[in-house]
Parts: C-alpha cells; sequence; structure tokens
C-alpha cells in the first residue's frame, strides 16, 4: 500500500513538472517590456498615440516640446511672406508632419508626384572625401520633384510594379510587389550611372532614446565576421558628421546614415523643403540653374527653430505594447526569438547619460539593434551609403508598428512602402534573414497567427 501510494505521489509529481515545462515552453513572460520607452511611456492607443510628448519631461522641456511641436506642423511657403518663408525653389514638401503624418509612417502614394513623404536619394559611383556618397553633378543628393512657381522640378517621379507569389506551408500564396522608381523629364541630362534609391518617411517617436545608447552598446553587439556562425553579421556605420565635423556612429536613416537628430533634421529641412539653417546654409538647388531663388534670407529659420524640433523629436513618448498578457501574444513572443528575428530586432536597450534628463538612464523596448544587416539582393536598393553596401539596411525599430493602420489608416512597410502588411514584410527579408524568413513560412497558421499578433502588439 505505502509503495502503491509513494508510486502515484512521484508520477503525479513527474506528470506535473512535465506540464509545467510544457507550458513554459510555449510561451515567455514579457510583462517587463509594458514599459516601452521606459519612463517615456505613453500608455495610450488613439490615433495622437505618436504624437505625445513623454510623461516625464521637465517643466522647461515640456514647453520646449509644446514650442518643436508648432514648428513641426507649420507649413511653408514662397517668399517674401511675413512666416514661414522660404519654400523651395525646389523640394519635395512643404511640412514636417505632410512626410511624418501623425509623426508616424508615410503611406507609398497613388500618385507619386503629389506631396506625400517618399523621396528619392541619388549618388553616382565613388565615395566622397569623408567616405559618404557622391553626389550627382546637376542634382545632388535627392531628387526634388517638386518645384515653385516660375521653376523646375528636377526630374518627374514614375514607379512600375514587379509581382511575385511565395507560398506558406499552408497553402496561403502571398502576391509580393516591388516598386521600381525611375526619372524622366529632368531638367538638364542625368550623367550615366546613376543610382536611385526611394524612400518612405519613418515615424519620429522615441528617437532621443535610440540617440542616447551608448555607442559602446551598439559596437559590442557587431559580429562583423560572424565569429558565432549563425549567418548574421551586423556591423554600425560610421558617417561624417556636418555639425561636430567628425566621423560618428550612424543611428538615423534607413542605413543609419546620419548620427545625430540636429543633422537629421536640418538636412530634412534643406534637402525635403529647401529651407536653409545654420547648418546649411546653401538651398539644395544653389549653383543650380533651376534652383537658386537669388534671395539673400539665408539662414531661413533661426537655431531656435531648427533646435526647437530637435527637441521635440527626441521627446515624443514611446506607446506602451497592448495584450501582452494575452497567451498568444506570449506565444509570439516566443516564435519571434525561435526563429531568430530578435537577433537582429534586438528588443531590449539601455539609454546612458543625456542633457535631457527625462532620457537618462532608460530601459526601453525598441526591436532594433541599430546596426546593419545584408538583405539580400531582392530586398537591395544597389546604392552604398557610407560603409552600407547596396543590400545592407539597418534594423527598423517596432514599437508601435502594430498603431499603424489606427493612427496612418495603412500598413505599408520596408523603405519603399512595397509591404502591405506585416507578412509581406517578412517575406521581403533575406540574407542574413534568409533562414528566419524560411522558417516563418514552415510555420502553421496558429503559430504564424500568435506571431503576428505579437508584432502587432508592439
Amino acid at each position: 500500500m505505502t509503495k502503491r501510494i509513494l508510486l502515484l505521489l512521484v508520477l503525479s509529481a513527474t506528470l506535473f513538472s512535465c506540464n509545467n515545462e510544457d507550458s513554459e515552453s510555449d510561451y515567455i513572460n514579457i510583462d517587463d517590456r509594458l514599459n516601452a520607452g521606459g519612463e517615456t511611456t505613453i500608455f495610450s492607443a488613439t490615433s495622437n498615440s505618436f504624437a505625445l510628448p513623454a510623461p516625464n519631461l521637465s517643466d522647461a522641456d515640456y514647453e520646449s516640446h509644446l514650442a518643436g511641436d508648432f514648428q513641426f506642423e507649420s507649413t511653408f511657403i514662397t517668399a517674401p511672406a511675413t512666416i514661414n518663408q522660404g519654400l523651395g525653389p525646389i523640394f519635395n514638401n512643404n511640412s514636417c508632419v505632410t512626410c511624418h503624418p501623425r509623426d508616424g509612417r508615410a503611406k507609398h502614394p497613388t500618385n507619386i508626384n503629389a506631396a506625400n513623404g517618399l523621396l528619392v536619394r541619388a549618388s553616382i559611383f565613388g565615395t566622397d572625401e569623408h567616405g559618404g556618397p557622391v553626389p550627382v553633378p546637376g542634382f545632388g543628393l535627392q531628387i526634388q520633384n517638386r518645384a515653385i512657381t516660375g521653376y523646375t522640378p528636377e526630374a518627374v517621379l514614375n514607379a512600375t510594379y514587379v509581382e511575385s507569389t511565395e507560398t506558406l506551408a499552408d497553402g496561403t500564396q502571398i502576391t509580393l510587389r516591388k516598386p521600381i522608381v525611375t526619372l524622366s523629364n529632368p531638367y538638364i541630362a542625368l550623367p550615366a550611372g546613376v543610382m536611385l534609391s526611394t524612400r518612405l518617411a519613418p515615424p519620429v517617436f522615441g528617437l532621443g532614446l535610440l540617440e542616447a545608447i551608448p555607442e559602446a552598446n551598439l559596437v559590442a553587439a557587431q559580429d562583423i565576421n560572424d565569429s558565432n556562425g549563425d549567418g548574421i553579421s551586423g556591423k554600425a556605420n560610421y558617417v561624417w558628421d556636418s555639425q561636430l565635423q567628425q566621423t560618428l556612429i550612424g543611428r538615423f536613416g534607413w542605413k543609419a546614415n546620419t548620427a545625430t537628430l540636429v543633422s537629421q533634421c536640418a538636412a530634412a529641412y534643406v534637402e525635403d523643403m529647401g529651407i536653409t539653417s545654420y547648418m546649411f546654409q546653401n538651398e539644395s538647388g544653389w549653383q543650380q540653374s533651376n534652383g537658386n531663388d537669388g534671395i539673400t534670407d539665408d539662414p531661413e529659420i533661426t537655431p531656435e527653430v531648427l533646435n526647437s524640433v530637435v527637441l521635440y523629436c527626441r521627446t515624443l513618448g514611446v506607446p506602451a505594447p497592448r495584450n501582452i498578457d494575452k497567451e498568444n501574444v506570449k506565444r509570439g513572443a516566443k516564435i519571434f526569438e525561435q526563429i531568430d528575428c530578435a537577433k537582429c530586432h534586438t528588443p531590449k536597450q539601455q539609454t546612458g547619460n543625456s542633457a535631457i534628463t527625462a532620457l537618462k538612464m532608460q530601459t526601453f523596448y525598441p526591436y532594433t539593434d541599430l546596426l546593419l544587416h545584408d538583405m539580400g539582393t531582392e530586398l537591395a536598393d544597389n546604392r552604398p551609403d557610407y560603409l552600407a553596401s547596396g543590400t545592407e539596411w539597418k534594423t527598423r525599430p517596432l514599437w508601435g508598428i502594430g498603431l499603424t493602420n489606427l493612427i496612418n489608416g495603412h500598413t505599408d512597410f520596408l523603405h519603399d512602402g512595397r509591404a502591405r502588411n506585416i507578412t509581406e514584410a517578412i517575406l521581403w527579408h533575406g540574407g542574413e534573414a534568409q533562414n528566419a524568413k524560411n522558417k516563418f513560412k514552415q510555420l502553421s497558421t496558429s503559430k504564424r497567427n500568435d506571431l503576428l499578433d505579437f508584432i502587432n502588439s508592439l
């Protein structure tokens, strides 16, 4: 009798242990990721969730944030004017918010030449004196496809689409589209060998946290020679900073080709809108027959305006994830790691010191390593940018991705908006992410849905 009871107890303990292990292996606890932006986290799931200030700002920083918000939404017009003058003469858009609607992600446009968040980078073969791309003579590093009255755009943009099909393990067929952007009607003849790269404007929240990650942390995450043999390398881009006149680690832009938010914002003003500042005092069409307005009003925005917009971008709050207490989302988080997504989309980061107290020593969850990865030939733009090759892209942060449709009314992803949903975005992955893509394709329907539920919770 005693032996029988003892055996039952042993079997019960074993069964309980196995059930516990199975349960634990099905999902991971992601409750600690609720504060996606550390103390800058916004607990809001509305159409304004990308546009709210970090809740831990000092009074002074909050006032500066509001001033920057006003400038971010300001529309520029042609000179002479009482306020916001200086648009163009050639440009892509007339305000920050038109490219970044509700501080979010631009949609792939149906009319590629209308006001939208799409632009085309350009360069020719070689590198400049700082190792960066070489501007196209007569066109610069970006094609301005719009112009004020009396001036001629640099060129007209044209888009055609190539389709392909991917089949998942459960038989689901996914049609992918690839936009091919070309130029026509250039104001002067284009030189041979011009390399073009289409870019869509990404969200602008959480950028101050990314800027405050210590360089040593990013460098430590590199595996340039793939020493662990997992097929994933990752490397930092090093770029020339016009303000500091030195080479720094790149953090911003689709190829991490900009080091600081000051440089990023100043370059956007001049390249996208033709608005000069103390950093870039010549318009994008300066010394071009179609782009010199001859007006001696440069710089067209004050240092205070530029700096307020920079602070605004640094201090937007990060929306918290949703539904992370649900088991399907926790299962999806486990699958995210099992198929190696987390090896590039690193969940956790830490800031160091910052001039903005709200950003100091924050633990946050952006799901990026900010490093360059070879993403294969199908996703390539074939245009190098400093250390980034024509097949390499910076890992995009995933935080807030599940709010894109609510806030921006679409789910267009990747650098040119080719992916119309998260599934398509994953299926465009190649190169270092080819194995992860293959594992995704082999998931059962239920596991694929769990993974997508997790990504959409972010």
